[in-house]
């Protein structure tokens, strides 16, 4: 009997001796959506020991609109303290994630935010932006309060920045007298709204396709009865329809940037719109 306990209490060692209890998690993870709000959540989290910061989409994902989660994804928001998500519709699969990651903090940077007819698309405006680095900054000093210091003073410097960009972007495009403007899609009614310049007319409004002959049609009349100069391409997507535009009109195209792709830098939001700054000078100066 003797023998039999202890073969059966070696048996049950080698079954579970090599078991070993997992490793507590340590630091604060934040996946953002995608690219915009990831830049904010690199200016938030700067120099903050242990927080790490994790573009859900990539850099070159461009506009969520029609994302669809893979299993890599899923496996990043599993290891996620906080997402931060732009919401106001951008994300169409929010309740996807909630279905399986129901204890998943989300923070919705567009809440409570004024839009335009639904769109989503706030931070290409410079106020909008800072609307939503606030928001950001709220989840990240509610979900890791041990850094809530830190995470104000990077908030206090980085809206510093921006609302220096909007000030200078107000002092040089606030004396165009030409106004009109024609976009690829409908990525900029909130910049317009801060700078006043209207769209008269919007290309294609499905991103991820062409618009129909009859729709390009239309545009070419409209852009000759109002006599507008500038049409805006984006260099995420192809410029053709606005380049069939152009050589019925005359008028010229350009490229206007939504920040949705770009480089791994805290400075990125700020060197795009300044160089839409450039670029809507020379179209429309």
């Amino acid at each position: 009997m003797k023998r039999i306990l202890t073969a059966c209490l070696a048996l049950l060692l080698i079954l579970f001796g090599g078991c070993k209890k997992a490793p507590e998690k340590t630091g604060y993870t934040v996946v953002a959506s995608f690219y915009p709000l990831y830049i904010s959540a690199l200016n938030l989290t700067q120099g903050i020991e242990g927080v790490r910061v994790i573009n859900m989409a990539g850099q070159q994902a461009g506009c969520l609109h029609d994302y669809q989660l893979q299993n890599k994804d899923m496996k990043t928001l599993e290891e996620a303290d906080l997402f931060i998500v732009n919401g106001a519709g951008m994300e169409n699969f929010l309740r996807k994630v909630a279905e399986h990651l129901p204890g998943l903090t989300v923070a919705d940077a567009s809440e409570g935010y004024d839009l335009i007819d639904e769109n989503p698309h706030i931070w290409v405006s410079p106020k909008g932006n800072e609307y939503q680095v606030r928001s950001i900054a709220a989840a990240l000093k509610a979900g890791d309060p041990e850094h809530r210091e830190q995470y104000e003073a990077n908030e206090k410097a980085y809206l510093e920045k921006l609302e220096a960009l909007c000030e200078e972007m107000h002092g040089r495009l606030d004396g165009l007298s030409n106004r009109n403007i024609v976009t690829m899609h409908e990525a900029f009614p909130y910049l317009a709204a801060e700078f006043s310049l209207k769209i008269v007319g919007v290309i294609n409004r499905e991103p991820d396709s062409y618009p129909s002959a009859r729709e390009i049609a239309e545009t070419i009349e409209l852009v000759n009865e109002l006599q507008v100069k500038a049409l805006f391409a984006e260099p995420q997507y192809s410029a053709s329809a606005a380049d069939v535009i152009a050589q019925e009109t005359g008028a010229k195209v350009y490229t206007l940037d939504p920040v949705v792709t770009g480089e791994d830098s805290p400075d990125a939001y700020l060197s795009a719109m300044r160089k839409n700054t450039d670029t809507l000078l020379e179209a429309l100066g």
